[in-house]
């Protein structure tokens, strides 16, 4: 039986996301339905994809029957709210990322998956990445010796972007793509906590962070440093640092194709899209998706790649570093 997908949104990550999917076969995944806030958005986007229902109420879609899985691509202030939606109607979800404003909303959202006992995920597709698989391998197996620092970056020049700089939209460049180098750096240290935060940056006029620096200690005498902005372009690659070696994520680090091991590199390349992306490597989303798939085949309600608790350390990591800069959204009032 194919897993039943419904898209929660038709913006440009669910395009890409639909896209991402025609590369998996049409036996294992099939998008069932689509919902927008008008129902005109949706069919024009079902039209486009090929999607059967178009749904212009985000409820219709919650309760449609026949789906298995609903993907949560709005916008991240709307997380919460059509998260807990979606997970009140008892259906399993996989949420885009950030997974929500705050932690405090993060563990709302984790609360009622547990209380419905259905599916939850955070989207950071990342991980899913066979690349990303193999660095897991490799430190498993103390590749590079002892772990001692990680540096990831990532910037993106996006200032013309509304929902990148508009405070109403959760913009900012820590909760967009400074999450993936927090990501990166608790998934090296097996979602350990660490020791102490450090974090300084810079904000727009709005009151959102342009660019941030956030350094971490973790027990053992490690480190590791992100950092990120929404100005300017960055490399956009990650280095592992151990006694013994060195392993690299070549750019782009969320999404990678190119992994460098003691200076021997192996390239993982993507399958081509059948029509145009609006984001970078997005047929890589194929992989999350498989990977919600294999978890609800082995009745699993979180995935192993990115747990709930994993998903809770990271909100937990970015409030912290939010409120060392000082950066306040009306989420956190509430």
């Amino acid at each position: 039986m194919a897993t039943r997908w419904g898209l929660c949104g038709a913006g440009k990550i669910s395009h890409d996301f639909s896209v991402a999917m025609k590369t998996l076969p049409p036996g294992d995944h099939q998008i069932v339905a689509v919902a927008a806030r008008s129902l005109e958005r949706a069919r024009e986007f079902a039209k486009k994809h090929s999607i059967p229902k178009a749904y212009g109420s985000y409820e219709e879609l919650a309760s449609d029957p026949e789906i298995d899985m609903v993907y949560l691509g709005v916008l991240h202030t709307e997380h919460w709210r059509l998260g807990l939606l979606v997970l009140h109607a008892g259906k399993n979800m996989l949420c885009e990322k950030p997974f929500a404003m705050n932690s405090r909303e993060v563990g709302d959202l984790i609360a009622a998956s547990k209380k419905s006992n259905v599916f939850l995920m955070e989207a950071i597709w990342s991980r899913c990445f066979p690349l990303h698989r193999e660095v897991r391998r490799l430190l498993a197996e103390d590749a590079i010796g002892d772990v001692k620092l990680v540096k990831a970056s990532f910037g993106s020049p996006q200032l013309h972007i509304p929902r990148s700089v508009e405070k109403e939209l959760g913009g900012g460049a820590l909760l967009d793509i400074g999450v993936y180098t927090l990501q990166f750096v608790l998934m090296v240290f097996n979602g350990e906590r660490p020791e102490s935060i450090h974090a300084t940056g810079v904000l727009l006029n709005s009151g959102v962070d342009e660019s941030m620096v956030v350094v971490m200690k973790f027990p053992r005498n490690r480190l590791a440093c992100c950092f990120f902005s929404i100005a300017v372009s960055l490399p956009n690659d990650a280095t592992i640092s151990g006694t013994t070696g060195t392993i690299r994520v070549l750019g782009p680090m969320h999404c990678p194709t190119t992994l460098e091991v003691n200076g021997k590199t192996t390239q993982y390349p993507l399958p081509e899209p059948s029509l145009p992306l609006n984001f970078t490597n997005s047929t890589g989303l194929r992989y999350e998706a498989e990977e919600v798939r294999q978890c609800l085949l082995k009745g699993l309600k979180e995935s192993p790649r990115m747990s709930q608790a994993d998903s809770l350390l990271l909100a937990e990591v970015m409030d912290e570093a939010r409120r060392q800069v000082g950066v306040v959204y009306s989420q956190d009032h509430q």
